[in-house]
């Protein structure tokens, strides 16, 4: 199975988009905007910032398997 792995996070502060490379090896709970400098961190019941806030769910979700959150 193929991933997509760099997908574009959206800042829930100020909208701004940036593409953010994904590991494929863990979770990624923080990443900073580089617009207005928040923290982004998952949203409750996601695993990791690229669940709540990318375009593209983590390589364990896209492949329909359980993460590191369940």
């Amino acid at each position: 199975m193929q991933f997509l792995l760099e997908p574009v996070l959206t800042c829930p502060q100020c909208n701004h988009q940036q593409a953010e490379p994904m590991p494929t090896d863990a979770c990624q709970f923080f990443c900073e905007c580089t617009n207005c400098t928040t923290v982004l961190q998952p949203l409750s019941g996601d695993c990791c910032v690229f669940c709540s806030f990318g375009t593209v769910k983590c390589p364990p979700i896209q492949a329909l398997k359980s993460c590191c959150a369940s």
